[in-house]
């Protein structure tokens, strides 16, 4: 029976993730240790896949981009929306090569600009994109920041007066990159470890950098039960040129009734956002599935 259920699932069933955020700051995840009491749903794009948010706050409303994936298409895409509505949904334009798979748009601020670092790991390099003042759907290729590997959630943050990259390989869950430069659109220098050998909960990024008082925390994914299963929140304990120490807080476990999955959270404003992963069922599902295994080749 066991058999019979997990072959029909897995047949007819997807993963549907979807976008939330709480009203909170990243001094109480700190001190409180978990999300907020009320997670506040989207509501849901008809789309597959609404993941990987990066949040930013404009004109102190909020501005969202994130990862959009039609098993029709098969390939993700950057979108973005202003607020929290899909119904004003934008396709984010200028990344090249732009018949790859997109994901993961980091964002960065810096003397006014606002910057992204998607994933475009077929294209085996991390780059810089500015982001058009006008016209916020329109990115600007800045420079490659580094190449030569299939990078995955790349994320980057000031700190104590150097630019530090954090990045991954895909298809190595147990390494971690670390690339230092004194500036933004610098030369980015590989840290001496490379590649840091880590556990694989504490590998793969989740969102933001960010900094509580002095200290500064990587949030993580953490695979062990699932893909996307949860998110790990790590204090950086040493980083410089040659030491890098970390150390695991605690868990952000995912929420009804997006129970089966988390995998990235950014912060703008007191407002903290996130994605949530459920399961589907659809009729449709073989085709589709099978629509966007053929279009990833």
């Amino acid at each position: 029976m066991n058999a019979t259920v997990n072959l029909f699932n897995k047949i007819f069933t997807a993963d549907k993730w979807n976008i939330g955020f709480v009203y909170q700051t990243p001094e109480e995840l700190i001190s409180t240790k978990k999300l907020g009491a009320a997670i506040n749903w989207l509501q849901e794009d008809t789309i597959d896949y609404a993941a990987d948010p990066f949040v930013v706050s404009v004109n102190n409303a909020p501005r969202i981009y994130y990862e959009e994936l039609d098993f029709w298409k098969g390939k993700g895409e950057i979108m973005m929306i202003d607020g929290f509505d899909f119904k004003n949904k934008k396709k984010v334009q200028g990344i090249k090569p732009d018949a790859i798979h997109l994901s993961y748009p980091y964002l960065i601020e810096e003397n006014g600009c606002l910057y992204c670092i998607p994933e475009t790991s077929e294209a085996k390099e991390i780059t810089l994109y500015q982001v058009d003042h006008k016209d916020p759907s329109q990115l600007t290729k800045i420079k490659v920041l580094v190449s030569g590997k299939a990078f995955v959630d790349s994320s980057i943050i000031y700190h104590d007066n150097k630019y530090w990259l954090f990045t991954s390989v895909s298809g190595e869950n147990d390494h971690l990159y670390i690339y230092h430069s004194k500036t933004l659109n610098g030369q980015y220098t590989g840290h001496y470890q490379n590649p840091i050998p880590v556990e694989k909960e504490f590998c793969r990024a989740a969102g933001s950098l960010f900094k509580v008082g002095k200290s500064l925390y990587r949030p993580t994914q953490n695979p062990i039960n699932r893909y996307g299963g949860s998110i790990i929140i790590n204090e950086i304990e040493t980083l410089s040129e040659k030491e890098f120490k970390t150390a695991n807080k605690f868990e952000i476990l995912p929420d009804k009734p997006y129970s089966k999955g988390l995998h990235n959270i950014s912060f703008a404003n007191n407002i903290i956002v996130i994605d949530g992963k459920r399961k589907v069922l659809s009729l449709m599902m073989p085709f589709k599935k099978i629509v966007r295994n053929l279009k990833r080749r």
